[in-house]
């Protein structure tokens, strides 16, 4: 608004502000399109006989409940099927330009690890937890919602892969209704990954820690902690006030922000208390260095990956130019033909392997 004289074009400011609806923190429910997952828990009145009548049912249809590479899951007894789309791209070989499918890990805790030149080195543990494929989205096909921020996206397909089966009796039927091509059960967990096309999958394949080799460079993406309302000592690393010598009720607060003088507002972006955590942060170019195939984890290089101990992660091929595979990795992933099998523990060839023996004799 502009009053008392007329203002020339290169006078006139334009301020940028935040619209009416923003959050300035994450939205802390779903979507309206999204499918509700847990069904209400009501008592209808099913008798003793009936319920266990239901699970009969569930474990002739799915399997019953195992423990599968340390994880409480269930077998996976249904026929793989395969989708017309990806019938023919597994002869397509491998090139840097590719993207392929990610997985769904758990955080579940940190270990050092030691170099051969004595260097010790953080490491997290990243366990992949029942990994399947559950639908595959061609090109032409795939319309997201919210546009990723991918360059010539139209290039590219969609990978839905899923993670944890439990127990569909849990879930609601709309959600269910998800894996009904897929041929797999229904997951706790589902993630969407932007792949080539020929790096398509099909529905029903299992991924497991074998996707990856031991020196390739991942990135990993997970949600920060959730701390709620913070000051700004503990989210911005204020020092605040002196304890004593006059100071009065302003030990932890932060001080003058300097808001007068012509601009007589708060600048965007100033420290200030307000929610700290639950925002999606990635993590690039860590460096796996052990990969251990009975329990599906892995160790990747330090101990940033965001995220709380047992939260989710997903890992998928690093974008930083300078650390992608210069050679191929398995593509589309590393199927299991039951004629090689994999050792339990890989190494890189760096890390020194405390199995073996650090001290040699010769006779004399």
């Amino acid at each position: 608004r502009l009053s008392g004289s007329i203002a020339t074009p290169a006078a006139v400011m334009v301020t940028q502000v935040r619209e009416k609806g923003h959050l300035n923190r994450p939205r802390l429910r779903n979507p309206y399109w999204f499918v509700r997952q847990q069904r209400t828990q009501t008592d209808d009145l099913v008798t003793g006989e009936n319920r266990s009548f239901i699970k009969e049912v569930i474990h002739d249809t799915y399997g019953a409940p195992a423990l599968i590479k340390g994880v409480q899951t269930y077998e996976q007894r249904q026929l793989i099927k395969t989708s017309p789309q990806v019938a023919d791209t597994d002869a397509q070989p491998w090139t840097p330009s590719m993207r392929r499918c990610g997985l769904i890990a758990r955080k579940i805790g940190q270990y050092p690890l030691w170099l051969k030149n004595g260097e010790r080195v953080r490491t997290t543990l990243l366990q992949v937890v029942d990994n399947h494929v559950v639908k595959y989205i061609p090109p032409e096909q795939y319309r997201p919602a919210h546009r990723p921020d991918v360059k010539h996206l139209q290039r590219y397909g969609c990978v839905v892969v899923g993670a944890e089966s439990t127990n569909p009796a849990l879930l609601t039927k709309e959600y269910c209704g998800l894996f009904q091509d897929s041929g797999v059960m229904p997951t706790k967990n589902l993630a969407r990954f932007i792949v080539s096309p020929q790096a398509a999958l099909a529905p029903g394949t299992p991924l497991n820690v074998g996707h990856f080799r031991v020196g390739d460079f991942v990135d990993v993406r997970g949600k920060t902690v959730y701390h709620g309302f913070q000051g700004v000592v503990k989210r911005h690393g204020f020092k605040g006030m002196p304890a004593s010598h006059g100071v009065t009720k302003t030990h932890r607060r932060p001080g003058n922000i300097g808001g007068g003088g012509e601009k007589g507002r708060v600048w965007p972006g100033t420290k200030l208390p307000g929610h700290m955590g639950n925002r999606w942060r990635i993590i690039k170019g860590l460096r796996i260095w052990r990969i251990n195939t009975k329990y599906n984890v892995m160790w990747v290089q330090g101990s940033a990956v965001p995220g709380s101990t047992n939260g989710l992660v997903y890992i998928y091929d690093t974008i930083l130019p300078l650390r992608k595979p210069q050679d191929a990795p398995p593509f589309p992933t590393l199927f299991d033909n039951g004629n090689e099998e994999l050792p339990e523990d890989i190494w890189y060839e760096q890390v020194h392997n405390f199995n073996d023996e650090s001290i040699t004799y010769k006779q004399d």
